[in-house]
């Protein structure tokens, strides 16, 4: 099952309504995100995390500590890092757009990595972009676990979008 969930900035932003193609990035995908497709992702102990990362659970820091939000952590990706975006007075609106683009468009790459991961886990990816920033993000999927709120319209100031990936053999 895949669902993409976006807020109503998110689906103006992008023109969903008028169908998936625009969902496409001008010129595929950045060469830089290219990069963390290739690496793809790999569970190490009880999160996921991208392949070759060396990022380690540490759980003496906080009381409040939560795999999902490590993983949130350990996996975020700045977009306008690897895309001619000048950020300097801000992002604007069509350069979101871009920056969602590229993060959806790495999240779909993604996929594939997702049904080859053993044991089999739903993932969800969290694209956001802002007038100051424009991140990607994933997360396995545990339940009563969510790091991002599940109204999306609640998130006024950005553009958030949800991408879950659940393998019907999922273990959880």
């Amino acid at each position: 099952m895949l669902t993409l969930k976006l807020s109503d900035a998110a689906v103006k932003t992008l023109g969903v309504v008028a169908g998936f193609a625009f969902l496409e990035p001008p010129d595929g995908l950045a060469d830089g995100l290219r990069a963390h497709l290739e690496k793809g992702l790999t569970h190490r102990g009880n999160v996921l995390t991208w392949a070759g990362s060396t990022a380690t659970v540490d759980r003496s820091g906080s009381r409040l500590f939560d795999l999902t939000g490590w993983e949130c952590a350990a996996s975020v990706v700045h977009l306008a890092e690897h895309l001619p975006i000048d950020t300097g007075d801000g992002i604007t609106e069509p350069d979101q757009r871009i920056l969602l683009l590229h993060g959806i468009a790495l999240a779909r790459a993604l996929t594939e990595h997702v049904y080859r991961l053993a044991p089999r886990v739903g993932v969800r990816f969290i694209i956001d972009a802002n007038d100051t920033d424009a991140t990607f993000r994933f997360h396995r999927i545990r339940p009563g676990e969510e790091w991002n709120l599940p109204d999306l319209d609640t998130y006024i100031n950005s553009k958030p979008v949800v991408i879950d990936i659940e393998p019907f053999d999922r273990t959880w």
